[in-house]
C-alpha cells in the first residue's frame, strides 16, 4: 500500500484535551432539514455528547425539531446560536455553499467542528481553517466517514497484507437521478462532485494513498430542475462526472458519479447489494457490496482461491452519520477517529482540480496529502 509523508495534525490542546472519560459534550446543531433526524438519533445514542441547542433560518424548523426531540433552546441565525445556550461542539449541516463561512465564524467563536461535506470551498479556505483552529485551540472535523467502515479496514488490511499482489487500478461509481427538495444541489459550489463523488474519493484515497495528479472530465445532463417549492431552476454545475486519479508507483483510479444514473433502488442502501467500488491488482481483486457509506461486504477472489468468497459481511453498528458522534467522543475520551481534517481537504482538492481539468483540459497536480496508513 502506498505510503505518504506525514502531516502535521491538528495537536491535542488544553481546548481539546479530555477532561474525563464521562465528559458530556454538548452540541448545536446548525440545519434542522432531512438530515438532522439522522444525526439525532445517532447523538442520542451517544453517552458522550447531549444536544443542547438547534438554529435554521427556515422559520418554525429548528422550534418543530427542538420540540419533537425535547431540546430546549432553539434559534434563527447563527449569531444569536452562538449568543444563547453554551455548547462545545458545532455540527454544521447548512447546504454545502455555506459551510465554509459558517465553520470559521463558530472557529471563531471557539467551538469545536463537525461538518457535513465539503469541508471548504478550496483547498486555501481549509488550510486557513484549519490554521484557525489551531490559533483557537478547537477541533475540526468533515465528512464523509466511510474510512471507519468494517468493510473500509477489510480492504485496507487485504491491500497491506499483498492479497491482491501488485496494485493495480481502481474504479468506484456512485449516482442516481438527483435531489429535487433543494436548488443548491444544481447551483454555484455544488454538483455531483461534492455531493456524491466526495464519498468515493474518500474511500479511494484512503485505500490508494493520496492522489498526485487529476484528470478528469464534467458535464451537465439536465439543464434545468424542478425543485419543490420553487419551480424550475437552471443547472449551473456539473451533474455528470469522471475522474481519473494518479496514485503513487502507477496506480490509477477512477469515479463515476452524477444526478443522471437511473437505479431501481435509487440511493437508498437497505438490501441493495451490487458492488459499487472494485479494487484490483496482479494477482487478485476485491470489489464493495453496497454504496460505501452504507456497505454490506467484501467479494474477493485471488489466484489461489479464484472463487469469490463474501467477508466483512457480519452485522455492524456503522452508519454515514456517525461522525458528530464520533468527534464528540474524541473530545470526550481522546479516541482519535480516522478521518482527519487533512484527508477532507485532500479531497476538495481534487474536487477542485476535476474541475478545473474540464476547463484546461489538462492533467491537475496537486500539492495536498494526509497522514497514512488509516488501518494499522
Amino acid at each position: 500500500m502506498p505510503l505518504s509523508a506525514p502531516t502535521q495534525p491538528l495537536p491535542v490542546t488544553e481546548a481539546s484535551r479530555p477532561v474525563s472519560a464521562d465528559r458530556i459534550v454538548r452540541v448545536g446543531i446548525l440545519g434542522c432539514g432531512s438530515v438532522s433526524q439522522h444525526y439525532m438519533r445517532h447523538l442520542r445514542t451517544c453517552p458522550h455528547a447531549r444536544v443542547v441547542s438547534l438554529c435554521d433560518a427556515v422559520p418554525g424548523r429548528a422550534g418543530a425539531l427542538a420540540s419533537e426531540w425535547g431540546v430546549t433552546r432553539h434559534y434563527s441565525d447563527l449569531e444569536a446560536m452562538l449568543d444563547g445556550e453554551p455548547f462545545d461542539l458545532f455540527v454544521n449541516l447548512a447546504g454545502m455553499q455555506r459551510h465554509e463561512s459558517l465553520n470559521l465564524r463558530a472557529i471563531e467563536a471557539g467551538k469545536h467542528i463537525w461538518s457535513e461535506k465539503p469541508i471548504a470551498n478550496t483547498l486555501q479556505a481549509g488550510r486557513e481553517m484549519l490554521d484557525l483552529a489551531r490559533s483557537k485551540d478547537v477541533r475540526i472535523w468533515g465528512a464523509p466517514t466511510v474510512v471507519e467502515s468494517p468493510q473500509f479496514a477489510f480492504m485496507a488490511r487485504a491491500l497491506a497484507q499483498g492479497e491482491l499482489g501488485r496494485l493495480t487500478a481502481a474504479q468506484a461509481t456512485y449516482g442516481h437521478l438527483g435531489p429535487d427538495w433543494a436548488a443548491f444541489f444544481y447551483t454555484r459550489e455544488g454538483g455531483s462532485l461534492p455531493d456524491l463523488g466526495v464519498y468515493n474519493l474518500t474511500f479511494l484515497t484512503g485505500l490508494l494513498g493520496p492522489a498526485r495528479s487529476v484528470a478528469a472530465m464534467t458535464s451537465i445532463v439536465t439543464p434545468h430542475r424542478h425543485i419543490q417549492g420553487t419551480g424550475e431552476i437552471e443547472v449551473t454545475e456539473e451533474d455528470n462526472a469522471m475522474v481519473l486519479l494518479e496514485h503513487e508507483d502507477g496506480v490509477l483510479s477512477h469515479v463515476a458519479c452524477g444526478f443522471n444514473y437511473f437505479n431501481s433502488e435509487d440511493h437508498a442502501y437497505t438490501g441493495q447489494d451490487h458492488h459499487t467500488i472494485t479494487v484490483s491488482g496482479r494477482t487478485g481483486v476485491m470489489k464493495l457490496a453496497g454504496y460505501d457509506w452504507g456497505p454490506h461486504a467484501v467479494d474477493i477472489s485471488t489466484v489461489d482461491r479464484p472463487a469469490y468468497t463474501r467477508c466483512a459481511d457480519a452485522p455492524h453498528d456503522y452508519v454515514w452519520e456517525c461522525g458528530a458522534s464520533m468527534a464528540a467522543e474524541c473530545l470526550a475520551t481522546g479516541r482519535e477517529p480516522m478521518f482527519t481534517p487533512e484527508h477532507a481537504l485532500h479531497v476538495v482538492e481534487i474536487m477542485a482540480a476535476a474541475r478545473e481539468s474540464q476547463a484546461t483540459g489538462r492533467h491537475v497536480r496537486l500539492s495536498s496529502t494526509f497522514r497514512l496508513p488509516l488501518i494499522a
